[in-house]
């Protein structure tokens, strides 16, 4: 008798163990979807006569009855915003807000009871990352951007990537400073990415061109080109041996001179009316 019952028993546990386990099969999977703020959400499941559209723990936000009806103004913070197709049976979420995130759940009882649950993420449009010189000489540049839900700020060199940051405090700016090489320092871009936007800004000219021993080099090839182009010695006339003394006074600067020692270089300043040295005159400028 007590062995009867004990049998029974446990054929009882079997048949609710069966019974949760086909039940939990049967969970829907959530889904994961990203919305943009300010754009339109269109949930991927219809509802064409009947069921409902619910939010976390608001419960039902809007409800479709048979015959093409439908009530979408069940909250507050959704009226004017969510709107039900009665051809397509299609929701649509307008105007998407950040606090517009969260887990959304349709109940289609069209023909039966069909569940389908969202996790809707809603993001910001990235802007553009600004990039900053600290230092021209050494090119030692900041790189910049509003943080924001999933935001990383990252420096590559071609397709290398070099240094990335993130923070979960979406108040604050991120920063990123980088040293850059003495060359190919236009090989450098900062990029700023979501998972919905991505953007890019690239190191600034003033730090590009900032070497001065380029320009000097520069400098000293056109004066070189000029004298060979002459194609005279120093004795051939005394107006030739002033422009070569001009010429030698000029490859004489040094590159980590600055602007106001160059301009008091003695001799600089007659050359602003030579037609043959105008552009190194305002070069060295």
């Amino acid at each position: 008798m007590l062995f009867s019952q004990r049998k029974k028993l446990k054929v009882t546990l079997l048949h609710l163990f069966v019974l949760c386990s086909a039940q939990h099969s049967e969970q829907p999977e959530t889904r994961q979807v990203k919305g943009i703020v300010g754009t339109f959400f269109y949930f991927p499941e219809r509802v064409l006569n009947s069921g409902n559209l619910l939010y976390g723990d608001l419960g039902s936000i809007a409800q479709v009855y048979p015959g093409k009806q439908s009530n979408t103004n069940l909250e507050k913070r959704y009226k004017n915003r969510l709107h039900w197709n009665n051809v397509t049976g299609v929701f649509t979420l307008s105007d998407l807000q950040i606090y517009d995130s969260g887990v959304y759940t349709m109940e289609n009882t069209d023909e039966g009871m069909t569940t389908h649950i969202f996790q809707l993420t809603v993001y910001y449009v990235l802007s553009k990352p600004q990039v900053t010189v600290h230092d021209d000489i050494s090119c030692s540049v900041m790189c910049s951007v509003e943080n924001g839900r999933e935001v990383t700020l990252s420096w590559y060199k071609g397709g290398e990537i070099l240094n990335q940051t993130s923070s979960p405090d979406h108040n604050i700016t991120l920063s990123l400073p980088l040293k850059l090489d003495e060359q190919n320092r236009d090989s450098y871009r900062c990029e700023a990415a979501n998972p919905v936007s991505k953007e890019t800004a690239v190191v600034p000219h003033s730090c590009i061109e900032s070497d001065p021993s380029k320009v000097t080099g520069l400098v000293g090839f056109a004066i070189y080109l000029k004298k060979r182009r002459n194609g005279h010695s120093h004795a051939d006339s005394p107006e030739r041996k002033q422009d070569d003394v001009q010429y030698a006074e000029i490859t004489h600067i040094k590159p980590a001179e600055n602007q106001e020692e160059r301009t008091g270089i003695q001799g600089l300043e007659s050359l602003r009316d030579n037609p043959n040295l105008t552009l190194v005159y305002y070069t060295l400028r």
